[in-house]
């Protein structure tokens, strides 16, 4: 049995997160968290959601005994949470976006105390969709207008979305071109002609749009689209559930989707 703790247990993908643990027989949710301040806190998980949980309170401490932390929240709280994993022995499992530099560079540096898997995107669908990319850039990238279009809910904090920027870091490693030199965020006024090696990366926020990938190799004559559309979030939680299990019990390191998924990316 794997004990799991899941930050933002209240949000969209916590509660998802939530009623798929108590689905699975191989784990138990040990340690429900929210920010401090929550309208929830103090409030017994099984009021909330509609299967299992009883007697596990939703706290802004992490407690217990848990193997391993799901956190899918904001910046600020998963280095709040990194530090509490961290300082207790507890594996993260993170997919939060909109992570700096140095807040990355902090994961990085408490991988080597404890187990962190960090993944901008935990979808089987989307770690195919960075290896086809990467695949079709090796051949098509240098002669090709590529774009990147990513669309989600009107209530997502940061743009472009993490699994754009992953796939358009796939594209600049299988070019040899650096992020920084060839990747706009849109366009604006008098663009004059595209350069033929800029990457564009598109942002949509609209509705209720869980999530949606696309990435256009363009030649004269011929367009070539590779698209992932998320239709529930469950694809995003099982994944999170599955790189849970494969980090329970794994030495420090720094992990990623892959390593979780074997052979399958």
């Amino acid at each position: 049995m794997i004990n799991i703790a899941i930050n933002g247990v209240c949000g969209r993908m916590g509660l998802r997160i939530a009623t798929l643990v108590a689905e699975d027989k191989d784990l138990k949710l040990v340690a429900a968290l929210e920010m401090k301040g929550h309208k929830d806190i103090g409030k017994d998980l099984s009021t909330i959601i509609s299967r299992g949980h009883n007697d596990v309170v939703i706290s802004d401490e992490l407690s217990g005994s848990p193997d391993v932390l799901i956190d899918f929240t904001s910046p600020d709280s998963t280095m709040e949470r990194l530090k509490a994993c961290a300082d207790k022995g507890i594996a993260l499992v993170t997919g939060t976006t909109g992570l700096d530099n140095e807040q990355m560079e902090q994961i990085k540096k408490s991988s080597q105390v404890i187990p962190c898997l960090f993944s901008p995107n935990m979808s089987v669908g989307v770690n195919l969709l960075f290896n086809l990319v990467e695949s079709v850039s090796k051949i098509l990238g240098k002669e090709a207008d590529i774009e990147i279009i990513e669309s989600h809910h009107r209530y997502k904090k940061d743009a472009p979305s993490g699994t754009a920027l992953r796939l358009a870091e796939k594209i600049c490693s299988a070019t040899g071109q650096a992020m920084d030199d060839v990747v706009i965020y849109g366009r604006k006024g008098l663009t004059e002609e595209r350069p033929q090696d800029q990457i564009c990366i598109h942002s949509i926020r609209s509705g209720d749009i869980v999530g949606e990938h696309t990435v256009t190799f363009c030649n004269a004559g011929e367009r070539l689209e590779l698209v992932h559309k998320a239709q529930t979030r469950d694809s995003f939680a099982l994944g999170s559930i599955r790189a849970a299990k494969f980090l329970a019990g794994k030495p420090p390191g720094f992990y990623n989707m892959k390593d979780a998924l074997g052979d399958v990316s």
